[in-house]
């Protein structure tokens, strides 16, 4: 049995929906992606990048309600989900990576609302300066991101900042152990370190299956570029209408971040703080964040409501 079937989710609101159709968009160095297109094949676009560990099927819920009227496209990083793992793991190749979805999916000059979660918002804010992102970007969502100082910040060590909690996230982060099968004990770790103490079990489970599918050396080779992570450059090129969500009980990417984000954006366009969820905002709250999409969809993009 591979780890994608593995990784399924069969029922409920995140069993990953069917693709309207797929193909693979090829970036500058060669590396290949996998890219699912789901909804009516002239509707607005939206594109959504995931985040580290993930997949895809992250999206599960917010593909369901917007492909009805948009057309919805969803890729998985390289080394994630049926990407292949790429030597090259960089910011710069995260960038290349989203112009090369870009370019394959969108007409030359459409525009589309552009969301990234975690290492999807890192991705984005990686991108900002090339013409390619440029070219399509009409407006962006980060979810439960950062740009810089991301071990420092963490607060998956329960100790006061210093250097011993710095020192113990980056060993835990940067963790070459399997995750191995998902247990109740994983499913405990993974909701303590990745999502808010009301999280339902059915969003724990989904989220567990497609974290545990992610292969051990692409887990360990993106934890060290996240350790070194530096976008702050990437802030404040930024210049598209940008809206930022961030939950307060998030251990990964605490709300200092979002804050700090609101504060480098050139066009930032609203702070959602979410009570009480964690770092998976896109599975904790998905009504928030498909309106959130939806909304700056209906003011960037020219999408009537309900069209």
């Amino acid at each position: 049995m591979s780890r994608l079937t593995r990784a399924r989710v069969t029922t409920g609101p995140y069993t990953p929906p069917t693709p309207s159709r797929e193909l693979t968009a090829v970036s500058a160095d060669g590396a290949r992606l996998h890219v699912e297109v789901h909804g009516p094949d002239h509707a607005p676009a939206v594109v959504l990048a995931h985040g580290w560990t993930c997949s895809t099927a992250f999206w599960a819920a917010q593909i369901r309600d917007l492909a009805v009227d948009h057309r919805v496209i969803a890729y998985d990083q390289r080394g994630h989900g049926r990407s292949p793992a790429s030597p090259a793991c960089t910011t710069d190749a995260l960038a290349d990576d989203l112009v090369a979805v870009l370019d394959a999916t969108l007409a030359p000059g459409e525009k589309a609302v552009i969301v990234g979660h975690s290492m999807g918002g890192m991705t984005v804010m990686a991108a900002s300066t090339r013409p390619g992102f440029r070219e399509h970007a009409a407006a962006v969502l980060l979810c439960s991101t950062g740009s810089s100082a991301l071990v420092a910040e963490s607060t998956v060590v329960p100790l006061r900042p210093g250097r011993l909690r710095t020192w113990l996230t980056r060993h835990i982060l940067g963790s070459r152990a399997p995750l191995g099968p998902v247990t109740p004990l994983a499913r405990r770790i993974l909701k303590y370190g990745t999502m808010g103490p009301g999280s339902a079990p059915h969003m724990v489970e989904a989220c567990a299956r497609i974290v545990h599918a992610c292969p051990r050396r692409v887990r360990y080779a993106w934890s060290h570029v996240l350790e070194l992570l530096d976008l702050d450059h990437g802030v404040r090129e930024l210049t598209v209408p940008t809206a930022v969500v961030t939950g307060t009980a998030d251990r990964l990417t605490p709300p200092v971040h979002a804050r700090s984000l609101v504060a480098a954006l050139p066009h930032c366009v609203g702070l959602t703080e979410l009570p009480g969820v964690g770092h998976m905002t896109p599975v904790e709250a998905p009504a928030t964040v498909t309106r959130i999409v939806r909304e700056l969809g209906t003011t960037y993009v020219g999408i009537k409501e309900g069209a």
